[in-house]
């Protein structure tokens, strides 16, 4: 099929996103959890759609402070719908007096000979030279809560440098850099620290957790001891337990459950990548029954949180954004479409366009990144639209609901909507933010368009590669394939078609594809999600 030709689109900063004034005082309280949602003082959702931003290598500053000023990334942050950052940090920074309150940044980049680095934040950042480092992470902090964007704190690893492998010194309780106990003493001063800011309204207790000896038994005896010093060094906060195996894997809450003294406040994380599930799995198999597979995978290593009440936070997902991802780009279609549908919180990995330094590296490119490397540009404008689709909360208390259905389609991160006024029978693809009249009847099987004029359905009465209209003529949709993402239905000579987008995101009808079996075929321009 022809490459999709991206419409055009502007970005929306939903008010529902936009719920902080400058000072953060909305959340005077902080926000707290009822159910699976988490939500404000008035007990209105608040949907966390983040961006991590790095802060936990060397020179343990945040990462884009030599090509910008904060206040600029900040408020580039929302510009691109975010409303919150997964801000890292390294556990040394709490533990360290004489790293965090004695070193300034000046001589944190002198000491890694990171000097044209330091140029570029003497230009963009001079506030910040002579700070101690410590400091210069509150300023950050600072900055996004002008500009209104929510932090979560994230303990990222011990000692400052990239993460992450099993075999980190750091990886787990008990190994030669994960002292327990003085990992505790971090979180209570990092919790005290940020008691009274508002903007700072969670905090995420250790990152990917991993290794030999990840025992779940250990994880039970540290994790509740690190979320009660939390909450009582700051019970304004969100508590946010993370999993073992890179935080893959909550599966065993499934049958014991956390003990704490709080409640409102325990939210859990998950990562999910295309690798996770193995490197090369997502082309080696074929789509539909891999996305159905590893979707179960998803359910039953975390996803079953939603269904017991708890916040499941996506702390971190991805993929490379230059598209040469073959792995990332399949996987990143399966995913957008169970975000939706759950309509989960979430961090995307990173805001980065590019690292100080990384791994011995020098102005390493962030590959992942939201950011060009100049830390201003967009990296990818189509990849910052589809996950447009899921920054705004479709569910949850205080939610304005919309009673109709949308169809997502997301390998382009559109939805289907009436063409123009002249053509208005027609389907196409277009903003999901068009509140289309759809209503979809699982029973039997309709698709249903009901405005104050008319009530029409989708037509099937088509031959394959014609565009898909409304009608009187009501067809049979049924959700086939194991990834339940294609919408078949029958002609008048009994044949199955699917519906399909063509080249120019007209929505039309061929006959379904890579249903099962084929790994060679790529099934998604026929991938719509009902949500």
């Amino acid at each position: 099929m022809a490459k999709l030709i991206p419409c055009s689109f502007v970005f929306i900063l939903s008010s529902s996103i936009l719920v902080m004034t400058n000072d953060g005082s909305v959340f005077s309280d902080g926000l707290s959890t009822r159910s699976r949602w988490i939500v404000d003082e008035r007990g209105h959702r608040v949907k966390l759609a983040c961006a991590n931003w790095p802060s936990h290598l060397q020179p343990v500053v945040a990462e884009g402070l030599h090509k910008q000023p904060m206040d600029s990334i900040s408020e580039r942050i929302r510009f691109m719908g975010f409303n919150c950052v997964r801000f890292t940090w390294p556990l040394e920074l709490m533990t360290n007096d004489t790293l965090a309150f004695h070193v300034t940044v000046t001589q944190s980049f002198q000491r890694y000979r990171l000097f044209q680095e330091l140029d570029g934040i003497r230009r963009h950042n001079p506030s910040i030279l002579h700070l101690p480092l410590f400091n210069a992470f509150e300023a950050v902090v600072s900055s996004m809560g002008r500009y209104g964007v929510m932090v979560i704190l994230d303990n990222h690893k011990t000692v400052p440098g990239w993460c992450c492998g099993n075999h980190d010194p750091d990886a787990f309780f008990g190994d030669p850099e994960f002292d327990p106990n003085l990992w505790i003493l971090g979180l209570k001063k990092m919790a005290a620290s940020f008691r009274n800011v508002k903007n700072v309204i969670g905090m995420s207790l250790r990152n990917e957790l991993r290794g030999p000896k990840e025992y779940p038994h250990v994880w039970y005896k540290y994790m509740q001891q690190g979320a009660e010093a939390v909450h009582a060094s700051n019970p304004n906060v969100l508590v946010i337990l993370s999993g073992i195996n890179f935080d893959t894997d909550l599966s065993f809450l499934e049958h014991l459950p956390v003990h704490v003294s709080f409640k409102s406040k325990l939210v859990f994380e998950l990562h999910w990548y295309s690798f996770s599930d193995g490197r090369g799995s997502w082309r080696s198999h074929n789509l539909n029954d891999f996305c159905a597979k590893i979707l179960g995978k998803v359910r039953n290593n975390g996803g079953f949180l939603l269904e017991k009440g708890f916040p499941l936070f996506l702390s971190e997902f991805g993929t490379n954004q230059g598209g040469g991802d073959g792995d990332g780009n399949r996987y990143m279609n399966c995913m957008l479409g169970w975000a939706a549908e759950k309509d989960v919180d979430w961090a995307i990995w990173a805001l980065a366009g590019d690292y100080y330094l990384r791994q011995g590296k020098r102005g390493l490119v962030e590959t992942y990144g939201m950011l060009n490397p100049n830390w201003h540009h967009i990296h990818n404008s189509t990849f910052l639209r589809r996950i447009s689709v899921i920054q705004p909360p479709y569910k949850g208390p205080g939610v304005s609901h919309n009673q109709h259905n949308r169809i997502f389609h997301p390998l382009t991160g559109f939805c289907v909507v009436r063409n123009s006024r002249k053509r208005r029978s027609e389907l196409t693809l277009g903003p999901c933010g068009r509140h289309e009249p759809w209503s979809y009847n699982g029973h039997i099987g309709t698709l249903v368009m009901k405005d104050h004029r008319s009530v029409l359905c989708l037509e099937g009465d088509v031959t394959g590669g014609r565009r898909v209209k409304l009608g009187k003529k009501c067809s049979k949709i049924e959700r086939v394939s194991a990834s339940k993402m294609h919408l078949s239905f029958k002609t008048r000579l009994g044949s199955s078609l699917c519906l399909d987008v063509d080249s120019m995101n007209n929505v039309v009808a061929n006959p379904c594809k890579c249903l099962s079996k084929d790994a060679s075929c790529d099934p998604t321009s026929q991938w719509f999600k009902i949500l």
